[in-house]
């Protein structure tokens, strides 16, 4: 094992690129995100409601998307996923989030929106998605228009589907098959 210098680690974990670094790197590396959908469930564990938020997007546009967001240089996977939620839904959203949680599938986000399903045109994005049963007062954040809890079948639905961008839609699905809520 190597020696390191503690401060080292702590200036990693707290800097941010700027953002002519931010976009050099989405030029040349894929980055790692987490996705988090925020769901409701019942006291045998069955999933009642999914969240989403409605956000404005870079391009002026409005649509509903799941939790999501980059994991930090030195970041657990599971502290990634407590930030995001955190961040979007307020902290006494209470997140169920496992120790060592594990994720349900793997989406890849492209520029180019034919090469996976999974759309983001600033960059290729490798997405570690799960499922997260939240059980507190959730309150979008400031980054957030609005949070809509929805039923299942309500979720799947075209109205909604259609409000949702980048293969996020597809996401929601994937991830209501793999708790066996897809209507």
């Amino acid at each position: 094992m190597t020696e390191f210098d503690v401060s080292e680690i702590t200036e990693a974990e707290t800097s941010w690129l700027t953002h002519e670094e931010m976009d050099l790197a989405r030029q040349r590396l894929p980055i790692v995100y987490v996705d988090a959908i925020p769901v409701r469930v019942n006291e045998r564990g069955e999933v009642t409601s999914v969240g989403l938020l409605l956000r404005a997007r870079p391009d002026g546009s409005i649509s509903r998307a799941v939790i999501s967001g980059r994991v930090l240089y030195g970041e657990r996977i599971r502290d990634a996923i407590m930030r995001h939620i955190e961040k979007d839904l307020g902290a006494m959203a209470l997140p169920q989030v496992p120790a060592s949680p594990a994720p349900f599938t793997i989406a890849e986000y492209f520029p180019d929106p034919e090469v996976s399903g999974f759309h983001d045109p600033r960059q290729h994005a490798v997405s570690l998605v799960f499922v997260v049963p939240v059980k507190g007062d959730c309150e979008p954040s400031h980054n957030a228009l609005d949070l809509v809890w929805l039923k299942p079948q309500e979720v799947i639905s075209d109205n909604v589907r259609a409000e949702m961008t980048g293969g996020q839609d597809l996401l929601v699905r994937l991830a209501l098959a793999h708790v066996g809520q897809l209507p």
